[in-house]
């Protein structure tokens, strides 16, 4: 099984491209960084995911996404390789976004607004949404107590 979930904060605004082909699918890369869970000489360490995410999901980056903004990914890591142009191989890793939703509200970010625009539903190729729980609902009344 290939799945990976991370989250973290996007380090620059994603890179969007199109596709070429007839059905000019959106393509998105971007590279969070994601804190180490433990320190190293009392010092957050961080890695640095380079993303990819195609169609719908990469879309929503666009649109939605900014330098900062705290997500959450779900997908796959894919490696590959290629030869640059003084003849080296390079091999590359990337996480193959398949689900991102935001990790924190506006009013956590800071109030940082780099778009007017509403908070989107997440984009899910699950299709697993939850409901939010209305006012005044008391805690008996939940399945999950």
């Amino acid at each position: 099984m290939n799945k990976v979930i991370l989250m973290g904060r996007l380090t620059k605004d994603p890179d969007i491209r199109y596709s070429g082909a007839e059905n000019n699918m959106a393509v998105a890369r971007y590279t969070m960084a994601v804190d180490r869970r433990f320190k190293k000489d009392n010092e957050q360490g961080a890695d640095f995911i380079s993303c990819v995410a195609f169609g719908k999901t990469a879309e929503f980056a666009e649109k939605y996404l900014r330098k900062g903004t705290k997500i959450l990914v779900e997908g796959r890591i894919q490696t590959g390789s290629y030869t640059n142009k003084d003849g080296q191989k390079v091999y590359t890793t990337d996480v193959v976004v398949e689900n991102s939703e935001f990790a924190e509200s506006k009013a956590a970010s800071g109030g940082t607004d780099y778009n007017t625009q509403p908070m989107p539903e997440p984009v899910s190729s699950m299709g697993a949404d939850f409901m939010n729980i209305p006012d005044g609902v008391e805690d008996e009344g939940l399945p999950f107590n």
